[in-house]
């Protein structure tokens, strides 16, 4: 078996090339096998996954002197197909998931657990998204307690707990540290663990509501424009539509499957990822014509069954919602609409603010956007400054003012 980095860097080359990645892709996995080779000297040039992990920690760019983003995931990236060859026999080019568990708990109890839980929650019923939010919180909990020397449950504590979400505390938002609290919890309860609940309930995070964005008529006229003139590939500006005038959530977006469109009736059905409730939605004549010209004319020769797919290789659907969030930022650019931050987030409260203002019913809404819970569809009752300003009582004049 090859185990050398040089041996094994050929080996990823050569399935680089094979799998139809561009020269300049290949040049630059180039690049970073030989940063690698050069880190491997120090024992023989032979590569171990304890070198791979050393290589993937190097995140500071030399010329700055600062954390690279794009370095850390150049050498995550690298080092993930190193390993594939090492412990599988093959070159694995999947691209993976947000979230998807890229080192498993070594106790075999937590892994037992874990294992236990994924089943668990699958036989619940509940939604895709949610089983994932369940088993990433879940995941992230356990690796905290190895990484400090425990490999048993029954040795937790409440501490452990509060020290967890608190490491997560730098890399989440308050609304985020909500989402944390509530995914554990069902976690714990299924340990049998109500003192780690106990813990959880401490922290008690809270779900803010803040005032929600929508876009003003001139950059939404600004966008449709720059999708419908042809300026857009066709995949970027079906995908921006969609989330524009649906209101369709990322991970929908990404599912979005081949067989879920119906030409013939200009519709398409799905099961929403996050709610797993059955969704059908019209595909105005502008969608169709830009989603028609991209299978026909841009969409990659691939076998996989989803519409949108990675415009690079491997030609596969979107790994993550930042895959979306990237396409609707790149179009609001190049229309002149460019903002902070735009994503499916803002363009879902602009659809439900727009269908508000056009007085259309909540439930109706609630409806369109998929809502498990009609009540959801009230937060959008803040955007409608029309309707708030009419729920203001007038502000008494003192008699003799002005005067």
């Amino acid at each position: 078996m090859d185990t050398t980095v040089r041996e094994i860097g050929e080996r990823v080359v050569a399935a680089l090339e094979m799998a139809g990645f561009t020269r300049l892709t290949v040049l630059e996995y180039g690049k970073w096998i030989r940063r690698l080779d050069m880190l491997a000297r120090k024992q023989g040039g032979v590569y171990t996954p304890g070198l791979g992990a050393e290589f993937a920690s190097l995140t500071t760019s030399p010329r700055t002197g600062k954390f690279s983003d794009q370095r850390r995931k150049a050498h995550s990236r690298l080092v993930d197909l190193f390993d594939s060859c090492v412990l599988t026999g093959r070159v694995d080019l999947s691209v993976k998931k947000r979230g998807e568990d890229r080192a498993t708990p070594r106790s075999q109890e937590f892994a037992a657990l874990l294992a236990a839980w994924s089943d668990e929650i699958k036989e619940r019923g509940l939604a895709s998204e949610t089983r994932a939010a369940y088993r990433r919180t879940a995941w992230a909990y356990l690796l905290y307690l190895e990484a400090n020397g425990i490999t048993s449950l029954q040795a937790a504590e409440g501490a452990g707990v509060l020290g967890f979400l608190e490491s997560m505390r730098g890399r989440w938002s308050e609304n985020s540290m909500w989402a944390g609290t509530t995914n554990l919890r069902p976690f714990l309860n299924f340990a049998r663990r109500p003192d780690l609940v106990e813990a959880v309930n401490m922290v008690g995070p809270k779900r803010h509501y803040g005032i929600i964005p929508v876009l003003g008529n001139r950059d939404e006229e600004m966008v449709v424009q720059a999708c419908a003139s042809g300026k857009i590939p066709a995949r970027d500006a079906a995908i921006t539509l969609l989330a524009l005038v649906t209101g369709l959530r990322a991970c929908d977006l990404i599912a979005l499957r081949l067989k879920d469109l119906d030409w013939r009736n200009l519709t398409f059905g799905i099961v929403q990822q996050k709610t797993g409730n059955p969704l059908t939605l019209p595909v105005p004549p502008m969608i169709a014509s830009r989603l028609a010209e991209y299978l026909l004319e841009e969409r990659p020769d691939s076998g996989d069954e989803h519409v949108f797919l990675r415009s690079v290789a491997p030609h596969a659907q979107f790994s993550d919602h930042c895959s979306i969030y990237d396409v609707i930022r790149r179009v609001f650019k190049a229309a002149g609409a460019d903002r902070a931050r735009v994503g499916t987030r803002l363009l879902r409260h602009n659809a439900a603010t727009r269908l508000l203002r056009a007085g259309t019913p909540l439930p109706t809404i609630s409806a369109v956007l998929g809502h498990s819970n009609p009540d959801s569809t009230n937060v959008y009752l803040g955007a409608d400054t029309e309707r708030m300003r009419a729920c203001v009582l007038p502000v008494p004049v003192p008699q003799g003012a002005g005067r």
